[in-house]
């Protein structure tokens, strides 16, 4: 099947796109505004993109009034957030989290959760998240109706349980998003396949 997405509402396309690029990652991003509120949202347009130096990527959009919504709102003030992972026990409040809370209100009192400081930038993590990273903002990009944020990692939070030899993490199994509205994956299911070189190719040709 041939589907061409001018065609398309942008409600289904983003369906579309969503049950196909996956599993994605989920950013818990906690911000700040100015008065000190601490905003707590997820978003699953979100990935790795740098090593060098570390750079992470959020895509942001509009909320129902049509202006972008308060974690961009926030990182576009103050330049710092906190990308927390979110693992299954953390599932419901996370879940809490995405309902569209009026910008007064933190979705950290909503779910009950603590925060923990960070130690690079003002903006607090999500204590009981195993993986946080500390953010700087680097640059941002408007697309369409979104704005994609790019981020300077500047400190990582992993729970020591974690942490084996020479920085390899063991155990972690963060949650994955999948299609719209409201599929998700856990990534316990996995395999180790050592990546093959060009030389070892061709000696298995031929």
């Amino acid at each position: 099947m041939q589907i061409d997405p001018s065609k398309n509402t942008v409600a289904d396309n983003y369906k579309l796109l969503t049950n196909l690029v996956i599993p994605r990652p989920i950013a818990w991003v906690t911000s700040m505004n100015a008065d000190g509120l601490i905003n707590l949202a997820p978003y699953s347009f979100f990935n790795a993109v740098g090593a060098d130096p570390l750079y992470i990527i959020i895509s942001v959009g509009l909320n129902d009034a049509g202006e972008l919504k308060d974690t961009g709102k926030n990182i576009l003030a103050n330049g710092e957030f906190v990308v927390n992972l979110v693992t299954e026990d953390l599932f419901d409040a996370m879940n809490i989290s995405a309902a569209d809370f009026p910008a007064d209100q933190s979705e950290i009192d909503a779910t009950q959760l603590q925060t923990a400081s960070s130690t690079q930038i003002k903006v607090p993590r999500v204590e009981l998240a195993q993986a946080s990273l500390e953010c700087k903002l680097f640059n941002t990009q408007t697309l369409g109706k979104n704005t994609l944020i790019i981020g300077q990692v500047v400190m990582f939070h992993v729970a020591d349980h974690l942490m084996g030899p020479r920085f390899h993490v063991n155990g972690f199994a963060p949650l994955g998003r999948l299609g719209s509205p409201s599929v998700y994956c856990r990534t316990i299911d996995r395999f180790d396949i050592r990546r093959i070189s060009y030389l070892e190719w061709q000696q298995k040709k031929n």
